[in-house]
């Protein structure tokens, strides 16, 4: 799909995938469950690190945010998920086509000066298993991501002994701030 055409779908509230349609209030409805992890997310992750340090963080995305994660996906009806520009977890973190697609995309629209937060794509397809309406929502690395996902030299050791415990094949840290994270996604049924 041309960028000039998924950008005219975003602006519209639509989008489309040959000639089928997804409904503004289906696009909108996906919008709401990335708003809803992100908040979600970001809010149990600040309180921990407030609690006991960014170490402990670690702990939060890799247990909490799959159930969080979960839980809308059981409240929304669709798969709420997160997928990474660089993998940490590849059990949740990995993009599938889909998903790599609208990370390419972000990222070209970024070297042309767009700001993630205002970066979307949705799009019905047609998959083997069924008609989706596919959604993500770009995430940048924030100032606060850094003691996790900076720099290998600016990560307190304690974070990186937890994540070489968690993660031993790592590859989400080297990041700067305001640089391409991931995204949020979603895939509901049609």
């Amino acid at each position: 799909m041309k960028k000039s055409l998924v950008l005219a779908l975003l602006l519209s509230g639509c989008a489309t995938y040959g000639t089928e349609t997804a409904q503004p209030r289906q696009v909108e409805e996906s919008r709401n469950a990335a708003k809803a992890l992100a908040t979600r997310l970001g809010g149990t992750l600040k309180a921990e690190i407030g609690r006991n340090g960014p170490a402990s963080a670690v702990g939060v995305c890799k247990e909490i945010a799959p159930q969080i994660a979960a839980s809308l996906s059981r409240e929304t009806g669709g798969k709420v998920g997160r997928v990474g520009t660089r993998v940490r977890n590849p059990k949740t973190g990995t993009p599938d086509a889909w998903e790599a697609k609208a990370l390419a995309t972000f990222d070209t629209r970024m070297k042309q000066g767009e700001t993630p937060d205002t970066m979307e794509l949705a799009e019905v397809v047609t998959e083997p298993s069924g008609k989706y309406l596919r959604y993500a929502k770009a995430v940048a690395v924030q100032p606060q991501c850094l003691a996790c996902h900076g720099p290998s030299d600016s990560i307190p050791e304690g974070v990186k002994a937890r994540l070489q415990a968690e993660y031993p094949m790592d590859r989400a840290i080297g990041y700067q701030a305001g640089e391409l994270r991931g995204a949020i996604v979603v895939k509901r049924p049609l």
